[in-house]
């Protein structure tokens, strides 16, 4: 059994999307609307509430952050703690916010949003670096995990409630996606795919929410790998950090009607792997 240990001192409603970059993990707590980057040599934790619920954050090459949640795409200045908008493309969708994204290997950010009805109303969207917005793929009820191949030639995506994880061809000139497939079908999981990350060999680490656990997962030999099982069930995304790249990092959430003790806490684990940089917004 691979040892997590809970780090930091943060305890998220719903934490989020993990991403490492210059030396610290930034990640959401949706429903209490916060940013946090978290330093894991000085145990900093520096939050940011930026006044509505938030789904994604993602570096900016040019400094400061960009996010999205209930009101589309922002950049947000770290020192001043103010937000900018960018543009909402789901304006009339009011039952609609923005969840899990992720930059793609030419800096251009890629979000996709959930519907709150539980309906297939929501979509995957790229902001490009000129900060226009276009839709990528349609209808999902729960956009989720987003990861690239080390060629990029593949981009790997999970509609939470599908309980698969996708793939498809990736032109990274272009960014135009197709040849959809399915990869992994994990409907006979009581539990469902959620926030996703990949490492140095190409092989899937994906979180179950309501699963408790992190899967490995190698797309090549369709075969699960590794799992690391976890204190409390909420288990929503991952990603690889530290100075190795050899930290995996693993957000967690509160279930509603039961007590955990470590529930919401950000874990670290070493399971014998390492991921990949992450890229930046180029925008």
């Amino acid at each position: 059994m691979i040892p997590v240990t809970p780090v930091g001192n943060h305890v998220s409603v719903w934490g989020e999307g993990p991403i490492w970059h210059q030396n610290r993990l930034l990640y959401v707590d949706i429903e209490a609307c916060k940013i946090i980057a978290f330093n894991p040599v000085t145990g900093e934790e520096k939050i940011w509430n930026v006044g509505e619920r938030v789904g994604t954050v993602v570096p900016r090459a040019l400094g400061g952050l960009v996010w999205a949640g209930d009101t589309g795409f922002h950049f947000l200045d770290e020192a001043t703690g103010v937000s900018t908008a960018i543009g909402d493309p789901e304006t009339g969708l009011p039952d609609n916010r923005f969840n899990d994204g992720k930059c793609d290997p030419a800096g251009r950010f890629w979000a996709g949003s959930i519907c709150l009805k539980k309906q297939p109303e929501g979509s995957l969207y790229c902001l490009h670096t000129d900060l226009r917005i276009e839709k990528k793929f349609s209808p999902v009820t729960n956009s989720n995990g987003i990861v690239w191949t080390r060629d990029a030639s593949v981009m790997y995506y999970i509609d939470t409630p599908s309980k698969k994880i996708r793939a498809f061809d990736y032109d990274k000139s272009s960014s135009a996606i197709s040849n959809e497939r399915v990869v992994w079908d994990t409907c006979a999981d009581s539990s469902s795919p959620d926030g996703m990350t990949i490492d140095s060999e190409d092989r899937l680490w994906v979180a179950f929410c309501h699963g408790a656990k992190v899967v490995c997962f190698d797309p090549a030999s369709r075969k699960v790998l590794e799992q690391v099982d976890f204190p409390c069930v909420e288990t929503t995304a991952c990603a690889f950090g530290g100075p190795d790249l050899a930290d995996l990092y693993v957000t967690t959430g509160l279930k509603p009607g039961l007590q955990e003790e470590l529930a919401g806490r950000l874990f670290a684990c070493r399971p014998g792997a390492r991921g990949v940089p992450a890229d930046a917004f180029a925008g």
